[in-house]
């Protein structure tokens, strides 16, 4: 994640020494600091929990232009009709 802003909003929590340590073996050995290891990390797990959701809301025009999406007729897509007629390498 390419960070171009400047850092404003803190972000203060405990841990414990070996948690401390952990952290900064893997920040090391991914050449990073850190800040942008937790920061990447955390945002990245945050990133998975949110994508994971199966339940979402929407209001009424949300819902309306996910359903005519849903609705559309599919568009031909022949680099998917080419994968899908071949048999698979390890097959």
């Amino acid at each position: 994640m390419a960070q171009s802003a400047t850092r404003t909003a803190p972000i203060n929590l405990r841990a414990l020494n070996s948690q401390r340590s952990l952290i900064d073996r893997a920040a090391t050995l991914l050449g990073k600091n850190r800040s942008d290891f937790m920061l990447e990390t955390a945002c990245r797990e945050a990133e998975n929990v949110l994508l994971d959701q199966r339940l979402f809301g929407l209001n009424e025009a949300d819902f309306d232009a996910f359903m005519t999406a849903l609705d559309a007729p599919v568009k031909d897509n022949p680099a998917l009709r080419n994968l899908t007629t071949h048999k698979a390498p390890w097959e």
